[in-house]
């Protein structure tokens, strides 16, 4: 029943244009609580009223859900919960397609619940008007007034209006909240495949259960939030089980790792005699295992979830994990925590295969261990050749700064042998069971050297087809090897500075930083304090890359290691060729000890692998003529190295040892202070 007579000051006009205003206000809004909050604010301009709701309908459930949008006055009593079908107009509305409106309260009024609030609350008179789409039956939105018959014909027809943007609107809201709602859900499970697959990497890896669980717990802690994760193994000799691993950062210590927990009173003896996982609210802990109960009290833990370790029909212990919420593990969880309980079950049984194989394999690696004394010659560097005072004196500083964690720049011409200085340090250091990882920054590409470094996402640039892991993040935990760091382009200098200073990177076209635990160890042929000089290297980066520098001398300053390199690569290369070469002219070796190879060790490898191919007999029969005519005849030839080293002792005599000032060696060379200190660092010069 409707009023006959409009009612309100707004013209039709009026109305409508406040309408449209208010369509587009609302339009953009794509949460619900905005949304209710901007209808709040708007629909005052259109309509009079005391109080207005808007009630959603649960089709599962069958029950209305009310939600307050305006009110003039505080409201008496408490907002009713969800209302059944039966016990609210709105599905009236709904079900009719037209308002359903009240003009007079009356204890004839139908709906008791809502008609004892209603009254509570003043209200005299409340039209609902039903709000769907084409799509689906949303709900309605009521307007209510402390008036009797606040509401005529033609107003109700303006609401009805109303009620068809409001609907759009939050039709619009509720699927944007469903397709968030559908994303979470996706990403958590994006997230527990991540985890398993990071737990599968680990079964791989891993040899020993400490190190796997440690792997597990870690993915599945960050992945579920977890307080409480152990891992529980058969004790052979008591028959219960022992506490192998225990990740609790916020436990009492009530629980420790190696504790012996009965077989016989414990939710995990349980779990081991039944082969059965189990989720445990607290007070099913309580009546199953009152121990088990006792100990997790003390702890706070409230929801508990134990998986049997099955491995080829054996049951080799129990994985446990825990929160200190109620009701906090789903079926859901179960079915992945099962998933990773088989193969952390894998894992241990790879464990145990493999602790058996070693011990039966102990006598012979004290066997190897004696016959390995007796053939290594006294040096700790197998594949570094030479016995000369300089390269001696490399060593050296390789066995002082291996042991330590920093970094370290290796100078020196090309091919004499930087990358096996540093891995050298990386083998002697306590990250030698981690990877070396090595990257020529000159080998790379400019455009392609940051993603080499720090890996990229999908789509990151054009090309980028697949997610890549970069070279600093392959080298966790282990050590980095930038091989030419004087060809990194000033724009990415930055973010290795800042890889060093703060252990943390991004990868290309991603935010999510990712730390690092990776040792960097630098090479570079060229001078960094010139080119800092001179605004190609930043001095910052060359400060952090410069704490423990170590000069390779050439060759042509080791000559007395050529012999011993000589008969290296011809032992090597013959072997490789299966070619047998007994031995080596004299006047060959005096040639080849002669030579100054510019081109370090990497030419004179070379040039002997190419000596092999020529000797078809037992002796090496070497082009030394080759070596005579790049020498201009024979003779000794100067090089610009030795001939930089020549001038600047003449200017370091001439001016009594002083580098600096008008009549320092720099002025005489007529170069910066700084720039000769680099050069004479970088050829070994003393003052």
């Amino acid at each position: 029943m409707f009023p006959s007579s409009a009612t309100g000051p707004a013209t039709v006009k009026a109305r409508f244009e406040a309408l449209l205003e208010v369509a587009e206000s609302i339009s953009t809004e794509r949460q619900l609580a905005t949304l209710f909050s901007e209808l709040s604010r708007s629909l005052k301009r259109l309509v009079e009223f005391d109080y207005i709701t808007l009630t959603l309908v649960d089709f599962e459930q069958r029950v209305v859900r009310v939600h307050i949008l305006e009110t003039d006055q505080p409201l008496t009593g408490e907002l009713p919960g969800p209302l059944a079908f039966s016990e609210t107009p709105t599905m009236v509305a709904l079900e009719s397609g037209r308002p359903y409106y009240v003009p007079r309260m009356g204890p004839e009024m139908p709906f008791g619940r809502l008609r004892e609030i209603l009254a509570a609350n003043r209200v005299e008179s409340f039209c609902v008007l039903p709000l769907r789409t084409a799509q689906r039956q949303i709900g309605g939105l009521t307007f209510g007034s402390t008036k009797t018959d606040a509401y005529s014909a033609e107003t109700i027809e303006f609401m009805q209006q109303v009620a068809h943007q409001v609907s759009v609107a939050v039709d619009n809201a509720l699927n944007f909240e469903a397709a968030r709602t559908y994303e979470l859900a996706l990403a958590r499970e994006r997230d527990r495949l991540r985890a398993l697959l990071e737990i599968n990497n680990a079964v791989v890896s891993s040899v020993a259960s400490k190190e796997l669980f440690r792997s597990a717990s870690a993915s599945l802690r960050r992945v579920f939030g977890l307080d409480y994760t152990s891992l529980l193994l058969l004790d052979a000799e008591s028959g219960d089980l022992r506490v192998a691993a225990l990740d609790f950062p916020d436990g009492t210590g009530e629980l420790r790792e190696d504790t012996l927990v009965p077989m016989a009173d414990s939710v995990a003896g349980h779990v081991f005699r039944t082969r059965q996982g189990r989720i445990f609210s607290f007070d099913e802990m309580h009546a199953l295992a009152p121990a088990t109960a006792r100990v997790m009290a003390v702890e706070g833990v409230r929801s508990f979830c134990a998986m049997p370790l099955v491995a080829r029909g054996e049951t080799l212990g129990v994985l446990t994990v825990g929160s200190r919420r109620d009701q906090f593990f789903s079926q859901g969880d179960m079915d992945f925590y099962t998933q990773v309980a088989g193969q952390v079950a894998i894992a241990l049984d790879n464990a145990l295969s493999y602790r058996r194989i070693e011990e039966l394999n102990s006598r012979l690696a004290e066997e190897k261990v004696y016959l390995e004394d007796e053939i290594r010659t006294d040096s700790r560097f197998e594949e570094i050749i030479g016995q000369s005072r300089a390269l001696k004196a490399n060593l050296k500083q390789v066995e002082t700064v291996a042991p330590t964690d920093s970094t370290v720049l290796i100078c020196g011409e090309t091919g004499t042998g930087k990358e096996l200085l540093a891995r050298a340090i990386h083998n002697l250091s306590s990250r030698r069971q981690g990877t070396f990882v090595k990257l020529n920054c000159a080998a790379i590409p400019t455009g392609l050297l940051e993603s080499e470094m720090f890996g990229h996402e999908r789509g990151a640039f054009t090309g980028a087809i697949a997610q890549r892991i970069g070279r600093f993040e392959l080298a966790h935990r282990g050590t980095m090897f930038l091989d030419e760091v004087g060809e990194i382009p000033l724009e990415l200098q930055t973010k290795l500075l800042r890889v060093l200073q703060e252990r943390e990177f991004e990868r290309l076209g991603s935010s999510r930083t990712i730390r690092t635990d990776a040792r960097l160890v630098a090479a570079t042929n060229r001078d960094l304090a010139a080119m800092v000089d001179e605004r190609q290297f930043r001095a910052d980066l060359y400060y952090r890359l410069n704490v423990f520098p170590i000069t390779v001398p050439p060759l042509r300053d080791r000559r007395e290691d050529i012999p011993l390199l000589v008969r290296y690569f011809v032992q090597q290369n013959a072997r490789r060729m299966n070619r047998r070469i007994t031995s080596i002219p004299a006047e060959t070796m005096e040639a080849l000890t002669r030579y100054h190879w510019p081109g370090n060790i990497r030419e004179l490898a070379n040039f002997i692998e190419r000596a092999v191919i020529l000797s078809p007999g037992s002796a090496l029969h070497a082009p030394v003529r080759e070596l005579k005519r790049a020498s201009g005849g024979g003779g000794a030839v100067v090089t610009l190295a030795a001939a930089e080293r020549e001038a600047i002792e003449r200017a370091l005599r001439e001016s009594g040892g002083k580098v600096g000032g008008a009549d320092g060696a720099a002025a005489r060379l007529g170069m910066k202070r700084t720039t000769l200190q680099a050069k004479m660092r970088k050829l070994g010069v003393a003052k």
